[in-house]
């Protein structure tokens, strides 16, 4: 069962929504080959309500369908671009007057750029820069939703001994093996795009992390994956990473811990996330 979700919702004062269940869009972001954010867009048909704007892939959706769900089919059926292939990262729903009727934007990321292919909705599909987006003629709703959708460069700092010490996967045995593991699962889910406080998203495209003791890698273990930097710090880890989330260059310096010492450390202006945010970004 399919495509019920087809039709209009009218509102009190007349404003026309499309989909009797509401509807999905999936807002896919890709980095460019210097690692910076691209925001796939559709430049939806003549005869498409709001048509010759720019907007995202989405549509209708239908009654059995969750909207993460109808925002991946949507986009499968506009863009070509397999559901297995993109990785969802969180979805907000925006209510519009007295129907109940809302729109749900999935916000995802992709490793990689996919070859795309537009259907009779689209007249062009296009990897916009981030930068970029507020300049093209949007659709209405996200145009209104943009502000709140951007992202914003997030440096990301790693105590790897607690991180690794987190997970009871026989790390004591090769603490520097154990570190290795896991900045190849990091480097496999970049980029990611994160939820921030204040109803914001963050970009990481990188992540640092600091080594100590005997979780240092050396050899050809100390290669670093794509997207890592180690920091193998000459003393104290605690102290290495509090110097290094001192630099004021990054707007936004998180430090991944469950140390209560180190986050009491930390410049005001560094935010410190638990390990289980981290792992949960993990493939």
């Amino acid at each position: 069962m399919r495509g019920d979700g087809d039709g209009w919702v009218v509102g009190a004062r007349g404003a026309r929504r499309w989909g009797k269940h509401g509807a999905a869009g999936l807002l896919l972001r890709c980095p460019d080959e210097q690692g910076e954010p691209t925001v796939l867009l559709q430049h939806r048909a003549h005869w498409c309500h709001h048509g010759d704007t720019w907007g995202l892939p989405g549509g209708a959706r239908d009654s059995h369908e969750t909207p993460i769900r109808a925002a991946l089919r949507e986009a499968r059926e506009e863009t070509g671009i397999p559901a297995h292939e993109v990785r969802v990262r969180e979805s907000r729903a925006t209510p519009f007057e007295d129907t109940g009727w809302e729109y749900t934007t999935v916000v995802a990321d992709i490793a990689t750029r996919p070859g795309t292919t537009p259907n009779a909705e689209g007249i062009e599909l296009r990897w916009v820069p981030e930068h970029e987006v507020a300049g093209y003629p949007l659709h209405p709703g996200l145009a209104a939703a943009w502000p709140v959708l951007q992202l914003e460069q997030v440096r990301v700092i790693v105590d790897t001994a607690n991180v690794v010490g987190s997970r009871a996967n026989g790390w004591w045995r090769d603490r520097a093996a154990a570190t290795r593991a896991l900045a190849e699962e990091i480097a496999e889910s970049l980029p990611i795009t994160c939820p921030l406080p204040e109803d914001r998203y963050g970009w990481i495209n990188h992540i640092e992390m600091v080594l100590e003791g005997r979780a240092r890698v050396t050899g050809e273990e100390s290669t670093q994956p794509a997207g890592i930097t180690f920091h193998q710090a000459p003393g104290s880890g605690d102290d290495h990473i509090v110097e290094l989330a001192r630099q004021e260059d990054v707007p936004r310096t998180v430090v991944i811990t469950a140390d209560r010492g180190l986050k009491e450390r930390l410049p005001r202006a560094a935010a410190a996330w638990g390990p289980k945010r981290l792992l949960g970004w993990l493939p």
